[in-house]
């Protein structure tokens, strides 16, 4: 089914009531072929920019009215070809390897969406799918499993790639120009359901994003009404090309005071200039950041401890959960992205990070060694 939201989320919407917190939201079945379908289900979409843009218009006083959103010129490429788009957008399962340290956050049975980018079954996938993955799997379109092995993995974006170990002919997904992908543009969300779990929705805000691994993105981009089969799935645009990567459900897509649920994207201008060393060396060029194994969420207005990594630098040094950590070399920090910022200003991967924290009613200087994080994984056994 594909599911098209009637309209813009109302915290976009200048014209719609303001108790009206949550996008509307219209499942349709739709008896037509895959690709009038999304023909149809775009200019739906297209159709409420387009009076969104003229409501604006109409309420907004005049020295605002330049910045209305003008409707999209066209509703969906004529070059788009369903049929070879849900082709593209595979299915990935994954297998950790036994006592894999990600397993208690990640489960060791994983699964989620991939879409084919390159040639000879190059698919680029969510990296949390890959992380201590001992045994991979593809199931295209048609229902054939196929195997499949992980190619290479980022932790900086967050983005993995996997390559079948058969031939697999299928075309890929153009890649497209995130930065150009504007706020209130109609998007599809893919995932390996295909044509029967095609989610429209609209992007609702392009902001920096961060997570309590030692994660961090410049821009991420986040779109709303929310797909449940978000990870790995492939944010389409209305030209067929693929501008972003499902990585996780979130409570607050907009960048307002209202509350709205929504995902949250990888743009694939992150992967752009480290993709062909990924393919050649499985990582990007450079030396690896500085990992502590620490995770921290801030908490009014303080960085909390909530989880230590066994047998990690924080562990290690002493660190543990409800600690708050105050400073970095001296340097105060109070967000997860001076945090990050700070830590990964010491150097590479093997510097030590001095850390003063608040443990219980004592402040304690701690100095960590930090690691390369994909040094903590456990090795594969298949190769």
């Amino acid at each position: 089914m594909i599911h098209v939201p009637s309209t813009l989320p109302a915290s976009h919407n200048p014209s719609a009531p303001a108790s009206r917190h949550a996008p509307a939201r219209q499942a349709a079945r739709l008896t037509t072929g895959p690709a009038a379908r999304l023909a149809v289900a775009f200019k739906s979409a297209a159709a409420c920019v387009a009076l969104l843009a003229v409501t604006t218009a109409v309420a907004a006083p005049a020295e605002t009215t330049p910045s209305a959103v003008p409707p999209p010129q066209h509703a969906v490429s004529a070059e788009l070809d369903a049929e070879r788009l849900f082709a593209a957008v595979v299915k990935v399962q994954t297998r950790a390897v036994p006592d894999a340290r990600s397993s208690a956050s990640l489960g060791r049975e994983r699964e989620g969406s991939g879409i084919v980018i390159g040639k000879d079954g190059l698919i680029l996938t969510i990296g949390y799918l890959l992380v201590e993955a001992d045994e991979v799997r593809i199931v295209d379109a048609r229902g054939r499993t196929l195997p499949a092995r992980v190619l290479a993995y980022d932790h900086g974006t967050g983005l993995g790639l996997v390559k079948t170990v058969v031939p697999f002919d299928v075309a890929a997904v153009p890649l497209g120009d995130s930065a150009r992908l504007a706020e209130r543009e109609p998007v599809m969300i893919v995932n390996a359901g295909g044509a029967d779990d095609v989610t429209l929705a609209f992007v609702v805000s392009k902001r920096g994003f961060s997570a309590n691994w030692e994660y961090l993105l410049d821009q991420a981009i986040f779109t709303s009404p929310p797909a449940m089969n978000w990870s790995g799935a492939a944010l389409v645009g209305k030209d067929g090309k693929l501008y972003g990567v499902g990585s996780l459900i979130v409570r607050d897509a907009t960048d307002g005071e209202a509350a709205l649920p929504g995902n949250m994207f990888v743009p694939i201008d992150a992967l752009k200039p480290i993709l062909d060393d990924m393919i050649r060396t499985g990582r990007r060029a450079g030396p690896p950041r500085p990992w502590l194994g620490v995770a921290a969420d801030e908490l009014q207005g303080r960085l909390v401890v909530s989880r230590v990594s066994p047998d990690g630098p924080a562990d290690q040094a002493g660190v543990e959960p409800g600690d708050i950590i105050l400073a970095v070399a001296g340097e105060g920090v109070r967000t997860q992205a001076d945090f990050y910022r700070k830590v990964w200003a010491r150097g590479a991967a093997g510097t030590e990070v001095p850390l003063r924290v608040l443990q219980g009613v004592d402040v304690k200087e701690l100095r960590l060694r930090s690691i390369d994080r994909v040094d903590y994984f456990r090795p594969r056994t298949m190769h």
